[in-house]
């Protein structure tokens, strides 16, 4: 077994929450698990098909980054694993599911599926199949942002653009050209890099000569933060701190957060590659477990009150399906509809 990185430790008393935030937290990332888990069994039940790719184990990530940014307003750039993303954007759970079912009610009429889930209402800018494919796009939107504030005397321009990205992304030349053009022009962005150990199935330590790819962040002049991404309150905290500094116009930053993805890199996937050790590691890290301990502990909830988030939720979830399969098939003489931009 590869050593294992040792997490950054976060001292969870400098944090101040109320409980309505608290219970907010808790609930978007069971939102993200629970749907998670009910897509893998609609794949295997034969109701979805071509790749799915689950964010299980990941959740303190989306909730403790999307949920710090202002709803409807500022940009989510996401990957191919982008069904949470979504979700903590506002994107509505019948509208993913019914994408995911390819039917014509959902976020992108039915013609995108898993990975390539849109929301231009909620400021969602896509989920991409190829790695690294939306750092251009999501540096695209940084600029356009800070052009609208600072040259067309657009104040309600000062929004952020948020890039998620995996590990395997980090090697990419899309990954050093944006990064120094956010740096050089103080864009405000922030880039994540959800460092969950495998870029499929080649292992992060054999693929890069630098590991701790936040530390890359240091070439461009730009700050690198390392964080537990199986905590959602540490990424909460960099997170802040980064829209923040991006909002005032001191440009983009740099986080890698460590986390670990429960299932296979996809629904296809044996998930033969790693170790049995390895993901008992990181499932004892469960980022939900560890965030409920944290409530209990601060009198913030009370058991019975998540259990009453994990009905409501799993009620939300049922309804998506139910939604999803009652849904029209897209019209076959749509068919090129929503090709060009006139169309929307």
């Amino acid at each position: 077994m590869v050593s294992e990185r040792i997490l950054p430790e976060f001292n969870t008393a400098s944090v101040r929450i109320t409980k309505e935030e608290g219970l907010l937290l808790y609930e978007d990332m069971i939102l993200g698990r629970f749907f998670e888990d009910k897509c893998a069994e609609m794949y295997y039940r034969g109701k979805m098909f071509g790749f799915v790719h689950l964010y299980n184990g990941q959740e303190a990530i989306s909730t403790g980054i999307i949920r710090a940014l202002r709803r409807d307003r500022d940009y989510v750039c996401s990957t191919y694993r982008d069904h949470v993303h979504a979700l903590s954007c506002g994107v509505p759970a019948r509208e993913v599911m019914a994408e995911l079912f390819g039917k014509e009610t959902g976020c992108s009429k039915g013609r995108g599926g898993s990975m390539h889930l849109f929301s231009a209402q909620h400021r969602l800018l896509g989920g991409y199949a190829f790695v690294a494919e939306g750092i251009p796009v999501a540096t695209g939107a940084a600029f356009q942002s800070k052009y609208r504030r600072e040259v067309m005397g657009d104040e309600s321009a000062d929004l952020v653009t948020v890039c998620f990205f995996g590990d395997g992304a980090s090697n990419n030349g899309q990954f050093f050209e944006c990064l120094n053009m956010a740096a050089l022009w103080k864009l405000p962005i922030i880039y994540v890099v959800e460092n969950n150990k495998w870029a499929i199935g080649m292992a992060h330590d054999r693929a890069t000569s630098q590991p701790e790819i936040y530390k890359k962040a240091s070439v461009f002049q730009m700050p690198g933060v390392e964080v537990d991404g199986m905590d959602v309150l540490a990424v909460r905290s960099v997170a802040q701190e980064a829209i923040a500094r991006a909002r005032a116009g001191e440009g983009p930053t740099l986080i890698e957060a460590l986390t670990y993805r429960f299932r296979g890199h996809s629904l296809a996937d044996p998930d033969e590659l790693r170790s049995h050790d390895e993901k008992q590691f990181w499932g004892a890290r469960d980022p939900i477990k560890k965030f409920a301990a944290y409530l209990f502990e601060h009198n913030l909830a009370e058991h019975e009150e998540l259990k009453e988030i994990e009905r409501r939720v799993q009620a939300i979830i049922d309804d998506a399906v139910q939604f999803a399969q009652e849904s029209p098939e897209p019209d076959p003489s749509e068919l090129y509809r929503y090709v060009f931009a006139e169309d929307e």
